[in-house]
């Protein structure tokens, strides 16, 4: 079953147009749903823009399927492509859709035109620097935590000492916020034991583009948009917005910046791209 926004402009090109549309899929990050967290940029986007927000596999369910890993979010995607009768596509990811996205381009970069990563998370076994390291140190110590202690640790974590995070909304918190908890654990888990193909990923040659708020934490995010640039991809973009932290993104705050600059960037792809 075909899960999450429906696209942004109907099935197929439109009748009489001289170019078939851009066709993206973009995965959320671990909390927010995929509708609230990309209506506003697929909107900014445009009608000509066929993009189509897939909720994450991880919370189809109550709990978190057993054994779940980026492998679901892999094969999830899969599925909505050729539901869709999308041979190639544009994969955006946010935070631990970015990584989902990531292990997709390891696994099937042959399906993608490019790569769109907004602050993807990632830990693994790579060679981090001690700054990153210790870093994942305080998020294993999260498990330990309650729920209602947990959401609050792992968000201060994601930005620089000074930002100030907006309180919660008022009111009781929506159904889906129950599931989030025991997700986030699972994506920290995966982390930990994923094994993400390196000599696949450095393979991987369509344009990347990484969008990176200068208010997150410098030791996580930045860190991996400089590995990810310096090791991996020969066709790297970094975009930074100096307002923004992980948890007011760009797909949310400033849609109308980042719809242009993506839009930008799959044009460039699709002109790369032999007939």
């Amino acid at each position: 079953m075909i899960s999450g926004l429906a696209v942004a402009g109907p099935a197929g090109p439109a009748y009489g147009s001289a170019m078939p549309p851009i066709r993206a899929i973009l995965l959320p990050g671990s909390v927010l749903p995929a509708q609230p967290a990309y209506d506003a940029l697929i909107e900014a986007l445009g009608p000509d823009v066929h993009a189509f927000a897939k909720d994450l596999e991880l919370y189809a369910d109550d709990e978190p399927p057993p054994g779940w890993s980026l492998d679901a979010e892999i094969e999830g995607v899969l599925r909505e492509a050729d539901a869709r009768g999308w041979e190639t596509f544009h994969l955006t990811g946010y935070s631990g859709g970015g990584a989902a996205a990531l292990a997709f381009a390891a696994k099937h970069p042959e399906r993608l035109l490019s790569l769109a990563l907004l602050e993807p998370a990632w830990a693994g076994s790579w060679d981090w620097s001690p700054a990153h390291a210790e870093l994942w140190k305080k998020y294993e110590q999260l498990e330990t935590l309650t729920p209602e202690q947990f959401l609050p640790a792992f968000m201060r974590l994601a930005v620089k000492p000074d930002v100030v995070l907006p309180p919660p909304p008022p009111g009781p918190p929506p159904p889906w916020m129950a599931k989030r908890p025991a997700g986030i654990r699972a994506f920290l888990r995966t982390f930990k034991s994923y094994d993400l193909d390196r000599a696949r990923l450095a393979a991987f040659r369509e344009p990347v583009f990484f969008a990176l708020g200068g208010l997150s934490n410098p030791d996580d995010y930045g860190e991996i948009a400089h590995r990810l640039a310096r090791v991996f991809f020969p066709d790297f973009h970094l975009e930074v917005f100096p307002e923004r932290h992980h948890f007011d993104p760009p797909h949310r705050i400033e849609p109308e910046r980042l719809a242009e600059l993506l839009r930008r960037h799959w044009e460039g792809a699709e002109g790369s791209t032999p007939a």
